[in-house]
């Protein structure tokens, strides 16, 4: 129910004392048999009050959308960002509740997009003509990201959501995506691989500045922690499927057994990331490819039957084996490292010292 961000506003309030809160989390650590910092948690519910707020504020939303937009389309998204701004000065910054606000930064951002989106629906024909340029097209759209990005800024400065940093560094990454693709040209119909390959370094980026925020909060007790949960979260997908496109899995047909076993192998890698980084998200965002290679593999053994279930079991087990003993597995990849890199990682297992 309280996480570690509660805990450090508590002591920052002196509501607790910081020896209180050390012992408390001590404490916890020993129960759960695990650090607590182990646990990887960010606050989303306070209780279903979140729950029920979250459902209001999306139907109130939504209705300011459809008012707006039965006006004006650029309406509809100024109007939706305004009313989660609005819904935020209370929820967020005044009560502290956790869902709401995420819904809250989401559909702001949104709004700001929109908004721009909905004068170029209205108006752009008349502006840029019938059919723009490939690079027109880019340049707005970089332009559209760059303002959004800048939005998520001024909100998070506001009221410092953690999902919000995510939010901005997508805008970004779009930003920088929409731009290379306005100067290579074919922005209307883009280079699939291009766009893989850019996704894939955008999530390099991503996956760089989250690591950048763990760093800051080693012990995961503050807000940073939450900060690169999130880009974690955004920054799998985006290394997971370029790299798996590019072996052919999100094609739609069966693929060779020489890509699925790579894919394994890959699978594999991103485990053993995911351990040394103490983050999961790489292993989540990469499940549905493993698991279209191994019942690819099943079926060239001779199991077609039985395929899909032999291979849910095989990953179901193998992913509770490694949540299991996940602090074992994790000291055993950390002690392999430079004690260099093994002192910026995550501090949930002791780092060696350095030479």
């Amino acid at each position: 129910m309280y996480s570690e961000s509660d805990l450090q506003a508590a002591v920052e309030a002196n509501v607790l004392t910081p020896e209180a809160a050390a012992a408390f989390r001590s404490h916890i650590a020993t129960v759960r048999a695990a650090p607590g910092a182990d646990e990887e948690s960010f606050r989303l519910l306070t209780g279903f009050n979140d729950i029920f707020v979250s459902i209001a504020a999306v139907i109130l939303l939504v209705a300011v959308g459809w008012i707006g937009e039965s006006i004006h389309p650029t309406l509809a998204g100024l109007g939706v960002a305004a009313t989660a701004w609005g819904l935020a000065e209370y929820f967020t910054r005044q009560r502290r509740m956790a869902l709401p606000s995420i819904v809250l930064v989401i559909a702001f951002a949104g709004g700001v997009l929109g908004s721009m989106i909905g004068f170029l629906v209205k108006h752009g024909e008349d502006i840029f003509g019938r059919q723009p340029a490939d690079a027109t097209i880019a340049l707005l759209a970089a332009t559209m990201a760059l303002i959004t990005a800048g939005a998520t800024w001024v909100h998070w400065r506001r009221f410092m959501v953690p999902i919000t940093v995510a939010a901005g560094s997508a805008a970004l990454a779009a930003t920088a995506i929409a731009l290379i693709l306005a100067v290579v040209g074919g922005a209307d119909e883009p280079n699939v691989e291009l766009l893989m390959a850019l996704v894939l370094v955008a999530g390099l980026g991503v996956f760089t500045l989250a690591m950048w925020w763990d760093r800051s909060d080693r012990l995961r007790q503050t807000r940073r922690s939450d900060v690169a949960f999130w880009l974690h979260l955004l920054a799998a997908p985006m290394i997971a499927h370029p790299i798996f496109h590019m072996l052919g899995v999100t094609e739609g047909d069966d693929i060779t057994s020489a890509a699925a076993i790579l894919v394994v192998g890959i699978y594999v890698l991103f485990g053993i990331a995911a351990l040394a980084i103490d983050r999961r998200a790489l292993l989540v965002s990469a499940l549905a490819y493993v698991l279209v290679a191994m019942t690819q593999l099943f079926r060239e053994f001779g199991a077609v039957e039985l395929n899909v279930a032999l291979t849910a079991f095989v990953i179901g087990s193998a992913l509770l084996l490694l949540s299991a003993f996940w602090q074992n597995a994790r000291a055993a990849v950390v002690s392999l490292l430079p004690a260099n890199v093994a002192n910026q990682l995550p501090a949930t297992v002791s780092p060696r010292p350095a030479s």
